[in-house]
């Protein structure tokens, strides 16, 4: 069984709002790389990103980005593991102004391990959703306080 996962959400913002809010390291230490971000997510960059909760800065890989639709990662799944994993964000652009974005991520190895890490970025991802609608929408920043 591969392990992999998809996650989705609808922000009341325009397309491009929430893209850049995800490309942008400014915004998105605002609301999800605790410790910061480091580098704008563009094609073939290595960026880095540091959380309070994982404490010291991960590499990113970027893959690929296309401006207001897709943007594909690749990090490693777990220090542990020795595996990097790939994540795919798309944002779509729906009809009531809102975008939808839908975060997938895979490649794990077939292990307790593995399975156990990728429970954990999926709980991540989905939190990183929650916060950016939280921070977007209303200014609110969840992750503030929330692991220290």
């Amino acid at each position: 069984m591969e392990l992999k996962f998809t996650v989705a959400g609808r922000i009341a913002k325009p397309v491009e709002q929430v893209f850049e809010a995800v490309v942008n390291p400014d915004q998105l230490s605002q609301y999800f790389t605790t410790g910061g971000a480091k580098g704008r997510l563009v094609s073939g960059a290595e960026v880095t990103w540091d959380f309070h909760d994982f404490p010291g800065a991960f590499p990113v890989l970027v893959q690929d980005v296309v401006a207001n639709d897709r943007i594909v990662l690749q990090w490693e799944a777990d220090g542990d593991l020795a595996t990097w994993t790939t994540v795919t964000m798309t944002f779509q652009a729906l009809d009531d102004g809102r975008t939808l974005v839908r975060i997938n991520e895979y490649g794990w190895p077939e292990t307790e391990a593995g399975l156990r890490s990728c429970f954990g970025n999926c709980e991540g991802w989905t939190g990183m959703l929650c916060a950016m609608k939280a921070w977007l929408e209303h200014g609110i920043n969840l992750r503030a306080g929330f692991y220290k």
